[in-house]
C-alpha cells in the first residue's frame, strides 16, 4: 500500500472516530434532556419547629405537577357591593322572569377560587383550616379549606438527604415553590403522558391524571382479574380502554387483561384529566371516556418558569344595545387575575381554561356561550356558572371613571380580553 493510500485510510478512520464522538455526545445531550424533570412541584417546606426541607413536592396523594390545579375558598367578596342593587334581585334571562335571586345569593360566598401550582410563589398556613397565598407577582390572598382536600393535605417532600418526608398540614409554618432543577437528586418518578380519546373522537394529549389521583409512572392501577386482584404500576401499561363495565388494559409487554371492581376501572372512575399548555386542565369523564394511549413525553412536564406573573384582567365588553365598555374586568364578579379558572361542560367532558388562555366569550343562551381559544380552538360551553346565565355579570373599570360599569350576563353579547 502506498503512503498516500495509508494517509487516506488514516483521515478515514479519524473522521469516523470523530462522527462516532459526535453522536455520543448527542445521545448524552438529548438523554440528559429526556431525564429532565423540571414539570415536578419543587421547593421548600418549613416546619412549625424551625426545619426546613428542600425538594420535589407532591401534594397530599394527589397534585405533583405545576399544571395541576390548587383549590380553595376565596373569603371575601370584594366586588358584591359594586353591583347596582337593583341588578342583585334581578335575575330576568331575555325579558323572563327564572327567579335566580337565591343561585346569587349561593353563589356570593365563598367564591371558589382555582389556579395551577405554577402561579404560586408561597402557601402560608394560617389558623381555623385558611391559608395566605402569594403569587409570583407578590399579590396576596386569603383563601379557606372548607369544601376542598388541598388546605389540610399531608405534604411530601423529597429530600436529597433523607429520603421521602411526609409532613401533616398542622406541622407546616409555610411552602416556598420554585423552579425545579433539570435533574433533582430524588423524585417520585416521572409525570404520565399520553393521548385521551373520547366516545365521540375527540382527542387530547397531554401529561394524565387518572381518576383524579395518579399522576405519576409509580402510582398503580388496581383491579381484579378474572384470577384475583392486581396492581399495576403505570409505567407498564400501554393503554386502557372503556369496555364490558370495566377496563380493557394493555401492558407493554402485549399482555391484555380485563380489570373491573375499583374505581380505577370502572364507572366509579372520576375522571381523566389532561393538561396542556394551550387549553389548561381537560377533565375526561368516564361516562365520555373511550381509551388512553400513553406515550413518552417530549418533556417530563410544564416549567414553573412558564407561568409568567399575573396580570389584572381587561379588554372590552360588548352589550345588547351596542355599547362597549373597555378596560380592568372583573369576571364573574370574582374573577380578576388572567391565571384564574373559566369552567364549563361540552359533552360531558370539563374544561378547567386560564382566563389567559381565552381570546374571547359570547353567550349564546340560557345555558351555553362560545369560547374562543388563542390557540385558534373554539368551544360551546356549558352547565357550569362561568359560562351560563347563573354568571353574576361584568364589572368593567373604563378609563377616568372611578365607579366601574356593571353589565349583567343577559345583556353580553361577547368579551374580548386582551
Amino acid at each position: 500500500m502506498g503512503k498516500e493510500s495509508q494517509m487516506m485510510n488514516s483521515t478515514y478512520r479519524w473522521i469516523v472516530v470523530l462522527i462516532g464522538i459526535m453522536i455520543a455526545m448527542v445521545a448524552v445531550v438529548v438523554g440528559a434532556k429526556a431525564q429532565a424533570y423540571d414539570g415536578l412541584l419543587y421547593g421548600k417546606v418549613y416546619t412549625e419547629n424551625g426545619n426546613s426541607y428542600t425538594g420535589i413536592i407532591r401534594w397530599g396523594t394527589e397534585e405533583a405537577l405545576w399544571t395541576d390545579l390548587f383549590n380553595a375558598s376565596k373569603v371575601t367578596d370584594q366586588f358584591k357591593n359594586m353591583v347596582p342593587e337593583k341588578e342583585r334581585t334581578n335575575s330576568s334571562w331575555m325579558d323572563i322572569d327564572w327567579n335566580f335571586g337565591g343561585i346569587w345569593e349561593d353563589k356570593i360566598i365563598p367564591h371558589q377560587f382555582n389556579c395551577q401550582f405554577g402561579n404560586l410563589r408561597q402557601i402560608e398556613r394560617l389558623p381555623a383550616n385558611r391559608a395566605r397565598l402569594t403569587f409570583k407577582n407578590g399579590r396576596e390572598m386569603e383563601v379557606s379549606g372548607e369544601g376542598y382536600n388541598d388546605l389540610g393535605s399531608k405534604i411530601y417532600v423529597a429530600d436529597a438527604e433523607l429520603g421521602t418526608l411526609g409532613f401533616d398540614w398542622e406541622n407546616i409554618e409555610r411552602v416556598e415553590f420554585s423552579a425545579t432543577p433539570s435533574k433533582p437528586e430524588v423524585t417520585f418518578g416521572a409525570p404520565l403522558y399520553g393521548t385521551v380519546e373520547g366516545l365521540r373522537r375527540e382527542k387530547f394529549t397531554g401529561f394524565i391524571a387518572w381518576d383524579n389521583d395518579e399522576r405519576l409512572a409509580g402510582d398503580k392501577l388496581d383491579g381484579e382479574s378474572d384470577d384475583g386482584k392486581v396492581s399495576i404500576k403505570f409505567s407498564d401499561i400501554a393503554s386502557i380502554e372503556n369496555a364490558r363495565g370495566g377496563s380493557k388494559v394493555v401492558l407493554k409487554s402485549g399482555r391484555e387483561l380485563q380489570l373491573t371492581g375499583s374505581n380505577d376501572v370502572n364507572d366509579e372512575n372520576r375522571g381523566v384529566l389532561v393538561s396542556t399548555s394551550d387549553i389548561g386542565i381537560v377533565k375526561v369523564n368516564w361516562s365520555a371516556f373511550h381509551k388512553i394511549e400513553f406515550s413518552t413525553p417530549p418533556r417530563n412536564g410544564i416549567a414553573y418558569e412558564h407561568f409568567g406573573e399575573p396580570t389584572l384582567l381587561s379588554g372590552t365588553v360588548s352589550s345588547l344595545n351596542g355599547d362597549d365598555a373597555t378596560g380592568r374586568i372583573i369576571y364573574d364578579i370574582d374573577e380578576m387575575l388572567d391565571f384564574e379558572i373559566i369552567e364549563g361542560m361540552e359533552n360531558d367532558i370539563q374544561y378547567h381554561l386560564p382566563v389567559r388562555n381565552i381570546r374571547s366569550i359570547a353567550p349564546r343562551n340560557y345555558d351555553y356561550s362560545t369560547v374562543e381559544l388563542r390557540s385558534g380552538k373554539s368551544l360551546l360551553l356549558g352547565g357550569m356558572q362561568d359560562v351560563s346565565a347563573k354568571n353574576g355579570g361584568i364589572l368593567v373599570f373604563t378609563k377616568g371613571q372611578k365607579e366601574p360599569v356593571y353589565i349583567s350576563w343577559k345583556k353580553i353579547t361577547e368579551i374580548r380580553f386582551n
